[in-house]
């Protein structure tokens, strides 16, 4: 069964009496964190990634403002949204507040009606622009990742594999005469192929850090980091072999079979290596695969043994 977890929220006073008052209200629906100055407030905010944090800007040594500016200058907090608690009844406080970024302001004394809406409030928009940060980065059809989460990780793995010197490698998959299964079997059985294909794909792959996605059309990619030739190639076999074996029902009863192509480029990569060139080469490889027939996997003719 699996559990629900909390939205947390990390609250940031240096007066004892109003860091229990708001624990009370919010500790049933959240997971509640607390500081009592700056500078803790940034380590914890740092190490737990609250998604909200009700901060006060009057406190000794550093004020609220100085932690939100902080906050909005790492790249692990930059996106907190931050509500200000405060006693300053003050339209200027006010401006200076939101105009760096702050999302809302809770005055004091509390009301517990009012800070439970607002933080409620606050909350749903953080998740809805997850859910649709998460969303943006999800293939429609497939429901696998897409080209733009491709790229977003092929950035990553690239940067790590330089930095490691370890081996990177990527899979250029096809489906093989896709088009000819369209116009046999129409559209929709079409795309049951393609969420089929993709869903064996992720459960060929057995590495946390391995990663599919959707190309685009009857393409897919895996990144395989810290992969080199002979295990990219054993991998590349598998999800062949996996997709090859599948036998796929219709709505009429009827079912069908599809094989795929898959090219596979593996390197270690030195500065003056690009990305593009590694998808270039893992699509030539592709070809190499589909001029050999199809149905097979073919390395990049100029990789290492």
């Amino acid at each position: 069964m699996e559990t629900f977890k909390k939205n947390s929220v990390l609250i940031v006073d240096d007066e004892l009496l109003n860091l229990k008052m708001l624990r009370g209200i919010l500790h049933d629906d959240y997971t509640v964190f607390t500081a009592k100055d700056g500078p803790s407030a940034i380590e914890m905010a740092i190490a737990n990634t609250p998604d909200l944090i009700l901060l006060d800007i009057v406190m000794p040594g550093m004020d609220g403002y100085e932690v939100l500016d902080c906050l909005k200058s790492h790249s692990v907090t930059r996106k907190i949204p931050v509500i200000f608690i405060t006693g300053l009844d003050s339209v200027a406080e006010e401006e200076k507040g939101l105009s760096m970024d702050a999302a809302d302001y809770i005055g004091k004394p509390f009301s517990p009606g009012i800070v439970a809406l607002r933080v409620r409030n606050q909350i749903q928009i953080t998740n809805q622009i997850r859910t649709i940060e998460k969303l943006s980065y999800l293939d429609q059809l497939t429901s696998i990742p897409n080209r733009r989460s491709l790229d977003q990780h092929l950035l990553s793995e690239w940067g790590r594999a330089i930095r490691d010197q370890i081996p990177l490698s990527l899979l250029m998959i096809d489906v093989d005469k896709f088009k000819l299964y369209n116009d046999t079997y129409g559209h929709l059985q079409g795309d049951i192929v393609l969420r089929t294909v993709a869903g064996t794909i992720l459960q060929t792959l057995q590495r946390a850090g391995d990663f599919a996605a959707r190309y685009g059309g009857e393409e897919f990619c895996v990144l395989l980091p810290g992969a080199d030739l002979i295990g990219a190639m054993k991998v590349a076999d598998q999800v062949r072999e996996a997709v090859s074996s599948l036998t796929i029902p219709s709505e009429n009863g009827t079912s069908s079979k599809v094989t795929i192509s898959v090219g596979v480029h593996s390197l270690i990569p030195r500065v003056t290596d690009t990305i593009p060139d590694l998808i270039d080469k893992a699509d030539h490889a592709l070809y190499v695969a589909k001029e050999a027939g199809r149905n097979c996997v073919r390395e990049y003719p100029g990789d290492p043994e």
